[in-house]
């Protein structure tokens, strides 16, 4: 039975164990509060001020470093399109029109990869500058640079960096962004020149916010203190095959000799789910549940680059072949699901070379990463592709026996390889940190102080070293060793059919991603590339592993000709969301043990077939519309059982009857989907969230619980209280895909010992299913009444799902002044979680929007003009500019921009032209 607890009434907590003050709110600028009451500051803030920055749109102005003349044509949106001679000249513009609505962010995105941050936010930003050091991106990125990339990539790097240069040639800072304007207040910061290894390191700060399962390693493990492993498997079950289909059904892969081609099946030669083998029930250490505990907090400072740090996050892409739509070619659709930003993490844009030749080899539309040049997802004259994180397990954490100068390895001390780094802070004196690795890499247990006192009271095997004074925690990743991912993108931009495109693809290494593909002449495919690691038989990368023990070392990597995919297969379409990417039982190697669900992409694939089966064809429209379902696959399940539940009190009873006739879309007017999602967000709560240990759950939430520690006097209180160490929109349960088929699994089970939680002062214990249940309806009712009104005709989803658009530094947490002026919001959202229309909130936490589908796209293939588009914000990071946020109620509404993409249509739609000159 999950262990017992009991509601506190009491207040919020105090600092608990975690270190005071180090929860430094994403780029807090304390001091600019000073100037607020300045009477001389409103002048400052003038609109002179505010539009010193926007860019030039219209005329020329001239470049040097260009060979000829480029063209940069905006639309009414000012999304731009450039038109060039040469690469040169077509990166080199890139780089200095992102730079013209972009700058700040590049600049700030730069200072996190490669750990400068301190340098233009002050102290508040020294730990996370620490830890980024340890990770050591922007070396990693040098090594690539210097050895890896191919002399055409680094010249297009050049020719970039080279165009942000001349950008930012004579300007001061508030000339470039209003943010430096802000700062400039407290901080004598100015921007530097831009350098090729600055674009390259981006890539590390994606694949760090797509990095696999670390947070599910390091959950399961906290999870140990509080639940035994039969629990802990029930919250973490396997992977549905039989109901939701995965990615590869009639794919293939090569050079295996248990091929999987067409339908054939294999054994899987490493499908075990053994533990870390560091202890015989496979439950973690004390010790490494206090360091994880340690690891937890300082993850979560970490501003996120492209996604968030938790579980539940997505992405949407399907393809659908010629023969099924109403084009006679196929249509391509992509949504990738991230945290919301401001501005958004995408730049839309074209690349295009007056004249294809040797000379000048692109012709390229899509969207684009400031401060990168390429197209990342997007496509060009002859193919389309679109892109989901794989979710494969590309980290490992291990647990070091450290002792004196090293660490121990197979019986042996070996020396840790180290560096000193030094961290210039503004407004205060450098900080100097050493970094230690092991042969498993950087030591993350440095970098904070909990995490120095390692391991003290472990309960670790007899094989294990004798703890002495503890243990370290080291990180394993792909993506710390040098790679060819910036490669891919140029070549990905380039290849005109399938085998180019697979040849291009095979050089992403990292973040591994699942690429769909379409092209002119009517292919279809999917591939999965990635630098993914194997390991040894029984170490299925699921919980931190013994790092002094070589039998639990990476033994490879899978090769890239041995990776899953699929090309035109019969049933003629691919869908991919974040489920497994091929039957486990069908391949020989374990990609991971905690895919998405495939809630998502079982209703994507449900509702393709329901067209195509019904002899429709599938159109530009209908694409879109797929993209906006709302369904609720877990009210489906739910809802009846709700709906059979005898309700004594009038004003729940009324809450109840709104699920009555409910289509179980989450449309934002609906007071059905708010009454519904209140109902399963209590469930979740009493059933499993009530029970998980202090470090999974929300900040602020005490509970008495069991003492996990009872070996002090008989006559000691046997219960504590516990208040939650977690921020709201990363605790656990988040209400994902995953607590789906956790519920789902026990749902008929009516006595099941999770549907069991403790009486509290206002309610009865409950022992059964629906017992659970009506007390979670009464929940809901109630909490509803509080945020809503007592009235449920004026209840609705979206005044409860609400998205607020963030500028990620100042207006996180600045000045009041400085969130008004940078902040945009709120937008009250239809959709919800492991919907299509992923709109995702944490159910653990509440109700607002946590992270969306960044962008949407449909590409059409038969005619690429009628290709549609729409970004979260805007094309400009300029807060009051025109194009800040010009595209955003469109997104909310799930309307889509037309994507002009000839030289003939984008003729037509621009409103204004620059001309670069040499």
């Amino acid at each position: 039975m999950p262990p017992n607890t009991t509601a506190s009434s009491g207040q919020k907590p105090g600092k608990s164990g975690r270190k005071k003050g180090r929860k430094a709110r994403l780029f807090l600028i304390v001091l600019v509060l000073a100037i607020v009451g300045g009477v001389a500051f409103g002048a400052y803030w003038s609109i002179s001020t505010v539009r010193a920055s926007f860019p030039q749109t219209k005329g020329s102005i001239t470049l040097d470093g260009l060979s000829g003349p480029v063209d940069v044509k905006r639309d009414g949106y000012g999304i731009p399109q450039i038109y060039a001679s040469s690469d040169e000249d077509l990166f080199m513009a890139q780089g200095f029109v992102q730079a013209q609505d972009r700058f700040y962010e590049m600049d700030v995105r730069r200072h996190m990869t490669s750990g400068r941050l301190s340098e233009m936010f002050g102290k508040s930003q020294v730990e996370n500058d620490e830890f980024l050091r340890t990770l050591g991106w922007d070396r990693v990125a040098k090594k690539e640079y210097d050895t890896k990339l191919s002399d055409s990539t680094k010249k297009y790097l050049q020719a970039y960096a080279k165009g942000v240069n001349a950008y930012l040639k004579g300007k001061d800072g508030k000339d470039i962004s209003l943010e430096y304007a802000a700062l400039g207040f407290t901080n004598d910061y100015k921007p530097q020149e831009w350098t090729p290894v600055d674009s390259v390191a981006w890539l590390k700060a994606m694949a760090w916010d797509l990095r696999g399962n670390m947070q599910e390693e390091i959950d399961r493990s906290l999870m140990t203190s509080r639940l035994g492993p039969q629990q802990i498997a029930q919250l973490y079950p396997d992977y549905p095959y039989s109901r939701n289909k995965t990615i590869v059904q009639e794919g293939q892969y090569d050079s295996i000799t248990k091929s999987y081609v067409q339908g054939s099946s294999t054994t899987s030669s490493s499908t075990s789910t053994a533990g870390t083998g560091l202890t015989d029930n496979a439950t973690a250490p004390s010790g490494l549940q206090s360091q994880l505990s340690g690891l937890y907090d300082v993850l979560d400072d970490l501003p996120t680059a492209v996604g968030v740090s938790g579980n539940g996050i997505g992405s949407n892409s399907w393809v659908v072949d010629g023969e099924h739509t109403i084009t006679g070619k196929p249509l391509l659709a992509n949504d990738p699901h991230l945290s919301p930003s401001l501005p958004s993490v995408w730049y839309q844009m074209g690349l295009h070379c007056r004249s294809v030749s040797a000379k000048c080899q692109y012709d390229v539309s899509g969207y684009t990463f400031a401060g990168m040049p390429g197209v990342i997802i997007g496509h060009n004259q002859d193919i389309a592709w679109g892109m989901t994180n794989s979710g494969v397990d590309v980290t490992d954490l291990y647990l070091e026996k450290l002792t004196g100068d090293g660490y121990q390895y197979d019986g042996k001390v070996v020396p840790f390889t180290t560096r000193k780094e030094t961290i210039k802070v503004a407004g205060a004196s450098p900080k100097k940190i050493v970094v230690r690795e092991t042969n498993n890499g950087p030591l993350l247990s440095d970098r904070d102080d909990e995490l120095v006192k390692v391991g003290k009271k472990a309960t670790v095997d007899t094989a294990a070293p004798d703890r002495g004074d503890g243990y370290g925690i080291a990180l394993r990743w792909t993506a710390l060793d040098p790679g060819n991912s910036m490669d891919a993108v140029f070549e990905m931009d380039k290849a005109s059919d399938w085998a180019g495109f697979r040849k291009a693809s095979a050089s992403f290494d990292v973040p591994s991603q699942n690429l769909v593909y379409a092209d002119t002449k009517g292919h279809i495919g999917y591939t999965l590339p990635g630098k993914i690691p194997t390991r040894a038989e029984g170490d299925d990368g699921s919980l931190p592993a013994p790092g002094w023990d070589s039998k639990y070392r990476w033994t490879g990597y899978i090769k890239q000709s041995e990776l899953p995919y699929e090309f035109d297969p019969k049933r003629g379409y691919i869908v991919t969301a974040n489920q497994a990417v091929i039957d486990k039982d069908k391949y020989p190697y374990t990609l991971t043990t905690d895919w998405g669900y495939g809630t998502r992409s079982q209703r994507i694939a449900d509702l393709i077939k329901t067209k195509i089966d019904g002899g429709g064809k599938i159109s530009t429209d209908d694409m879109r519309q797929m993209q906006l379902d709302n369904s609720s696959e877990i009210a489906k399940l739910i809802v009846p059982k709700l709906l059979k539940i005898d309700v004594a009190d009038k004003n729940v009873r009324e809450a109840q009857k709104l699920l009555e006739g409910w289509d179980y879309t989450q449309d934002a007017d609906s007071a059905a989907a708010a009454y519904f999602n209140a109902t399963w967000r209590n469930i979740l709560k009493l059933a499993f969230g009530n029970k998980l240990p202090k470090e999974l759950r929300v900040k602020g939430q005490c509970l008495w619980v069991d003492r996990v520690d009872t070996t002090g006097p008989a006559d000691e209180d046997q219960t504590v209280r516990e208040c939650g160490q977690r921020d709201a929109d990363q605790a656990q349960p988040d209400g994902g895909d995953r607590w789906f088929e956790v519920v789902r699994k026990i749902i008929d089970d009516e006595g099941n010992d999770w549907w069991k939680s403790p009486k509290t002062r206002l309610d009865k214990a409950t022992d059964t299913r629906d017992e659970l249940f009506g007390r979670a309806m009464k929940d809901a009712r109630w909490e509803l009444t509080a945020k809503l009104g007592k009235d449920i005709d004026t209840w609705s989803w979206g005044r409860l799902h609400r998205l607020f658009l963030k500028n990620q530094t100042l207006g996180a947490d600045g000045p009041a002044f400085l969130k008004y002026m940078l902040n945009r919001g709120p937008w009250k959202l239809s959709g919800g979680e492991a919907a299509v229309n992923a709109t995702g909130w944490n159910a653990a936490g509440g109700y607002g929007v946590v992270w969306v589908p960044s962008m949407r796209m449909v590409v059409n293939l038969g005619d690429l003009d009628k290709s549609k588009w729409i970004n979260l914000s805007g094309a400009s990071g300029h807060a009051y500019s025109a194009h800040y946020t010009d595209q955003t109620d469109k997104w909310a509404k799930g309307e889509l921009l037309p994507w002009a993409f000839s030289g003939k249509a984008v003729d037509k739609k621009t409103s204004d032209t620059l001309v670069l000159k040499p």
